[in-house]
């Protein structure tokens, strides 16, 4: 498997994240407010590599593109995630995440459908206005990517992550993860199987510079495992620093489009490595969205 791939757990982790509103506008949406955006909203729901510990507000629905490209390794990964509040339980939130990747290990095999990823996340503690959040999730991998072509683990898998958020004054917020990801039968490009666990590390500071631009820096570990031969597994680590910002547009309709882009660079283990991602969300009402009452 290619390191992005490997590495792809936490992606999509990250693209499940709704960022805590800055301090001076620390206010939760009520049932009876409107989601629409308005000129002064600040950026939710936009990190990219650490998850944040808020779920959607009710009634909001987002459409998440990103594209990571890595020099050293020649990985690439297109990720679409959306998001779903479930209806009338707001601590509950359902979503996925699908990918197209190419391994720059198997440069014959080009790209293709990467594993997706089906997401429940419980909002245990906190919400949009709180100093501490803390929203543990369960994700289901399924194999949709081939293991062959170094875009898959090759069989089903399972992983969690906690990730809890704190908000440090009006102008800065923090964000921690830790989560493991085991996959009982995973596969090599020969087809040996032998049982796979992962952990992943993350932790972002987020400046709030203005309400809708944004500066974070994140760092994210990952020790990941490898299937060598049959029943035998290799671990390696992946360690990355990202600097990046985000930025918001508004519009009368509800409809809330946060560009962003960072530049992740390794040390440690993966040092030499470096890359680069371009985000891109859609977040808007549904109901409205869809014409629906």
């Amino acid at each position: 498997m290619s390191r992005l791939s490997s590495f792809f757990p936490i992606l999509g982790a990250a693209l499940l994240a709704a960022v805590v509103a800055p301090g001076v506008n620390l206010r939760a949406q009520t049932a009876a407010e409107s989601p629409a955006a308005t000129p002064s909203q600040p950026i939710q729901d936009n990190s990219f590599l650490v998850e944040e510990a808020y779920n959607q507000e009710a009634g909001v629905v987002q459409h998440i593109s990103t594209f990571t490209r890595l020099w050293a390794s020649q990985d690439w990964a297109y990720t679409f995630t959306q998001e779903w509040p479930v209806p009338g339980r707001p601590r509950h939130q359902l979503s996925y995440t699908v990918a197209v990747t190419s391994a720059g290990a198997y440069p014959g095999s080009g790209p293709g459908f990467g594993d997706s990823l089906f997401n429940y996340r419980y909002q245990v503690v906190g919400n949009g206005e709180s100093r501490v959040a803390f929203a543990p999730r369960v994700t289901l991998i399924a194999p949709t990517g081939s293991a062959g072509a170094g875009r898959g683990y090759g069989g089903f898998g399972l992983q969690t992550n906690l990730p809890l958020s704190v908000v440090l004054g009006q102008r800065f917020v923090t964000h921690w993860n830790l989560g493991t990801t085991l996959i009982p039968k995973a596969r090599n490009a020969a087809g040996e199987r032998a049982s796979i666990t992962a952990y992943n590390a993350g932790q972002s500071i987020v400046w709030l510079a203005k309400p809708r631009f944004n500066v974070l820096l994140e760092t994210v570990w990952s020790g990941n495992e490898a299937v060598l031969a049959r029943g035998q597994t290799q671990r390696s680590h992946t360690l990355l620093v990202s600097p990046g910002i985000r930025w918001a547009h508004n519009f009368k309709s509800g409809l809330q489009i946060v560009p962003g882009i960072a530049v992740p660079m390794g040390v440690g283990p993966s040092r030499g490595e470096r890359g680069v991602i371009v985000y891109l969300s859609f977040e808007h009402p549904w109901r409205s969205f869809y014409g629906t009452q």
